[in-house]
């Protein structure tokens, strides 16, 4: 678990990941995520391929980073965890749990 400092308070991050082929899809779910300002961050990145030469094998990412959260494993995490599993299933995604924390 990542660790912010808030006025000299150390706050516990939790961190999502979602992963998708299109970046209309990333764009979209992240838009869909910052519409209520719920999250610490909502980012939009892109990823290469391992292996791959062409420019365009990339999958998009979908960083969220929580700081409302102590526990990476109760209730609210695994809660949100299901929220982008579903989130991301319906654009055609998924949600990489070895890259998130709040699994």
């Amino acid at each position: 678990m990542a660790q912010a400092l808030t006025s000299g308070t150390v706050v516990p991050v939790i961190e999502y990941l979602m992963v998708f082929q299109e970046r209309d899809s990333a764009e979209e779910v992240a838009d869909q995520l910052s519409e209520n300002d719920e999250f610490a961050s909502v980012r939009v990145l892109s990823e290469a391929l391992a292996g791959e030469d062409d420019a365009e094998d990339v999958d998009w990412l979908v960083h969220v980073t929580v700081d409302t959260i102590d526990d990476q494993t109760g209730a609210v995490a695994r809660a949100l965890a299901k929220r982008f599993t579903a989130l991301a299933k319906d654009h055609e995604g998924w949600l990489d749990e070895l890259r998130s924390s709040g699994e």
